[in-house]
């Protein structure tokens, strides 16, 4: 038995019982995360967890609860109470072939009255991810879901969208589709961002320049790159505008970014850019704080620029003074 003294005023004493190796559990952090996985191994000092995607020693002095996840073997394991977004622990690497297969139908085109974007499903409260530039201004929106039947993929429009959540800083929104089926759409784990390495291999599914669900294929060139007080990631993945919005997979088919923006000039190519996933976890944990007001004058409608006031110019009695 290991004690752990919280910091503060009101200091408690928790107890962290012994884990047996190999059992799903769930670690509650002190600044509140929280983490499932694999007990791999079990230290005075700290335990080895295993995430699926990586593996991580947690300090016992940083963990504040420790008990048994009890989630079921081939099920998506909830990171929040209200089941905002999911990871999946363990889940299988594979091909890009066959991740299309198993994660194409969570991604969405956005059709708005000035363009298209994609986005993608990360619950079963039909909550959807895209960027805040591809909804900015727009209240009607509809999002269009691929769906697989026999004989090939059916259109399924869903007309009824509402914005939970957008920031233009972060470039990221919230939406939910406003329909009892939602329940039953499909959606995608997210991965880790900062377990990224230079060269992994990623893709993108997407609709860029309307060319409704293109996969392309890169590298990891860097995980964070910044530009104007933000981080990406950059990869060789062909981005293009209607990409925007749409996952960045990895190997796990989780998705571990935003797809965002890319370079532009003549004869670049291959400089795509991904807002990383662990950026819109903390957007989603923190969603009230950006929560959508139609009533607010300032929730996403557009306004012209006030006009420059007139020159000021010298009254015909004023004197100018001499130096």
């Amino acid at each position: 038995m290991q004690k752990c003294v919280l910091p503060g005023v009101l200091a408690a004493v928790l107890m962290l019982s012994p884990a047996p190796a190999g059992e799903a559990m769930k670690i509650v952090l002190k600044n509140g995360a929280e983490l499932r996985g694999e007990v791999l191994k079990e230290r005075e000092d700290a335990v080895v967890l295993d995430l699926g995607h990586t593996v991580l020693t947690v300090p016992r002095s940083d963990i504040s609860i420790f008990e048994k996840a009890n989630v079921s073997a081939n099920k998506t394991a909830a990171v929040q109470g209200e089941d905002i977004y999911f990871i999946e622990p363990g889940r299988e690497s594979m091909t890009v072939e066959k991740n299309v297969r198993r994660v194409a139908e969570s991604v969405v085109q956005i059709q708005t009255a000035s363009g298209l974007g994609s986005g993608f499903i990360i619950n079963k409260l039909g909550y959807v991810i895209t960027n805040q530039h591809v909804i900015a201004g727009e209240r009607e929106i509809t999002v269009v879901v691929y769906r697989k039947k026999a004989g090939g993929l059916e259109k399924q429009p869903f007309p009824k969208v509402k914005i939970i959540a957008m920031n233009g800083f972060l470039d990221l929104a919230i939406l939910q589709i406003d329909d009892p089926a939602a329940s039953s759409l499909p959606f995608v784990p997210l991965g880790d961002s900062e377990a990224l390495t230079q060269g992994q291999e990623v893709f993108a599914i997407g609709s860029p320049l309307g060319l409704e669900r293109s996969v392309s294929k890169g590298i990891v060139s860097i995980r964070a790159r910044e530009s104007s007080g933000r981080w990406y990631i950059q990869s060789t993945t062909q981005i293009n505008p209607g990409n925007s919005g749409g996952p960045l997979f990895n190997a796990r088919g989780e998705v571990v970014g935003v797809n965002n923006m890319k370079a532009a000039g003549v004869g670049v190519e291959g400089l795509g850019f991904s807002i990383p996933s662990n950026v819109l976890r903390l957007f989603l944990k923190n969603r009230e704080a950006f929560a959508f007001d139609p009533r607010n004058p300032n929730a996403g409608f557009r306004y012209l620029p006030p006009p420059a006031p007139p020159e000021l110019k010298p009254k015909p009695d004023s004197v100018t003074p001499r130096g």
